[in-house]
């Protein structure tokens, strides 16, 4: 007979599984430059896939300044 611990850990198993299985996958190739400012993306942004902007224009564009 399974305890307490035992049912707990088995909903926050199948929890994070499920969230897992739903999240948001960039399958997109990240561009080298930015699309606004035209420095350079750093390789570990890119990583991300699908970036277009760097980090100071991705912060102005969510900030609605760009």
């Amino acid at each position: 007979m399974a305890d307490c611990a035992d049912i707990a850990n088995a909903v926050i198993e199948n929890n994070v599984s499920s969230r897992l299985a739903c999240r948001v996958s960039y399958q997109q190739v990240s561009a080298f430059e930015c699309e606004y400012c035209g420095e350079m993306i750093p390789e570990q942004r890119r990583k991300l896939g699908g970036v277009t902007r760097c980090m100071n224009c991705q912060v102005a564009f969510e900030q609605g300044l760009k």
